[in-house]
């Protein structure tokens, strides 16, 4: 079988039935997890930086290309979702579809995308709280707000609510969705409060014109604000943990994506119809735009439910995080010892107390444009490789049961890779080079320790000895 020998489904349920996580999320949560993930700093922070940047007032087409990408690759997701519905999203479905190296180095990237991932809303959370108290009247010494690559030590706040957050899911995963519920709501308030107010004092002259860097500079806009996307594959990291997953991930992977794609282009379009896409580009856009119509009052608050949203975000990224670290230690290809699940508490504590502390320092030290686009091109590629892995499996087990099944498969896959390919591309150069970099560290992991402490290799090597 060698590295590409592939994990049966029925091998996947049973480890999982051994060392299982607490099932305690219905569909309703699941939505509300995927909401959770996606509106959060794509929309408060993003945005701004994409339009001014990328693509103007075609930040709007940017969130369609970019919505498009993710619907194809979302039917995908449901599907495997719903035929192997354990933690691990696309790592776990790649190892029951296309073999254990390719599944190593998605949970390679995996890792990547959700650490990094996590930093840069951790980063952006601080933006907002730096720029709330500001405008309070109370500043912050740029000392401990910023991080050395722009001129302070440290970005003290992003470390202590990474932390902070790290605590609340050893706690559990139901705490943890109650608290996501909440903010939640919050911020969807924030979200509407804008509209209210900004959409009446939409000019239509600033939509003019609507690409002024071309198509070319949409492109680049979808694959920058890709990062506000990946919810839905956060969602797909709690399989485990739900009560009914043949009917509720599909449910909550597709009613996230379709209700958040409709709200950032209602956001996308007033954002840049009330301020020149020129001046967007800040940390705090959504915020900046209400104080320029003159709402200051309206800026605070939406600035308030911001910070709730990106809370979110950040609880469910580094929820999804350790589940990723959960499966693939599951399986032997990192060390078990980091898999053990708290016995009060029903969640994996040491990696998710280790991922944590990762998060803080990666957030306290690096610049958030630097870790955004990372995030972005290990998300990509995992979208890629599920796509793949769904097309494949019909053909290799066409018996399995389908509790979901992915229309059009022929063209909705080709359609996932060639549009999640196409946004890879447009991300720069040296996010390449880095992603190159990390999968070539990730391959050398693979063979010095991975390959041999495989669950399957070991079992391989028991039945040539019974044998």
């Amino acid at each position: 079988m060698g590295v590409l020998r592939t994990k049966s489904i029925g091998l996947l349920r049973e480890n999982a039935e051994k060392n299982g996580l607490r099932k305690s999320l219905g569909a309703s949560d699941l939505i509300l997890l995927g909401i959770g993930c996606i509106i959060g700093t794509g929309i408060f922070v993003l945005t701004g930086v994409a339009a001014a940047k990328y693509a103007g007032p075609g930040i709007m087409l940017s969130f369609v290309l970019s919505g498009l990408a993710c619907a194809f690759a979302a039917l995908a997701y449901a599907e495997l979702a719903a035929i192997v519905p354990l933690a691990g999203s696309a790592y776990t479905y790649t190892y029951a579809a296309l073999g254990e190296i390719i599944a190593w180095i998605v949970g390679w990237n995996l890792i990547l995308e959700y650490s990094v991932g996590s930093s840069a809303v951790a980063a952006g959370w601080s933006g907002y709280v730096v720029g709330l108290l500001k405008s309070g009247g109370i500043e912050l010494p740029k000392a401990f707000t910023a991080v050395p690559a722009d001129g302070g030590i440290v970005n003290l706040p992003a470390m202590i609510i990474a932390l902070f957050l790290s605590l609340l899911l050893v706690r559990g995963t139901k705490e943890s969705a109650t608290l996501n519920k909440v903010l939640v709501v919050i911020k969807l308030v924030a979200v509407f409060i804008f509209l209210l107010l900004a959409g009446p004092k939409v000019n239509p002259a600033n939509w003019t014109p609507l690409m002024p860097y071309g198509f070319s500079g949409v492109a680049a806009g979808a694959a920058i604000i890709f990062f506000a996307y990946i919810g839905f594959d956060a969602v797909a990291t709690a399989a485990e943990e739900c009560r009914n997953p043949n009917r509720d991930l599909p449910i909550g992977i597709i009613g996230s994506l379709v209700v958040c794609t409709i709200l950032y282009i209602a956001v996308a379009g007033v954002l840049t119809g009330v301020v020149p896409y020129q001046d967007l580009n800040n940390a705090e856009p959504v915020a900046y735009a209400l104080r320029a119509i003159g709402y200051n009052f309206g800026s605070a608050l939406v600035g308030t439910g911001a910070i709730c949203g990106i809370t979110t975000v950040l609880l469910v990224l580094m929820y999804g995080q350790t589940r990723i670290f959960f499966a693939m230690s599951r399986d032997g290809l990192i060390p078990a010892s980091i898999c053990k699940v708290h016995p009060k508490y029903g969640t994996p504590h040491i990696i998710t107390i280790v991922a944590g502390i990762a998060v803080a320092l990666i957030s306290g030290f690096t610049p958030i444009g630097i870790i955004a686009e990372l995030t972005n091109i290990g998300t990509l590629f995992a979208f890629v490789v599920v796509a793949i892995g769904v097309f494949a499996l019909r053909y290799t087990r066409p018996d399995l049961p389908r509790p979901f099944r992915c229309p059009a498969v022929p063209i909705v896959a080709p359609l996932a890779v060639l549009s999640c390919g196409y946004l890879m591309i447009n991300l720069p150069v040296e996010t390449w080079i880095r992603f190159g970099v990390w999968s070539v560290i990730g391959f050398i992991v693979y063979f010095v320790y991975s390959y041999r402490n495989s669950v399957l290799n070991k079992n391989e090597v028991k039945d040539k000895a019974a044998g």
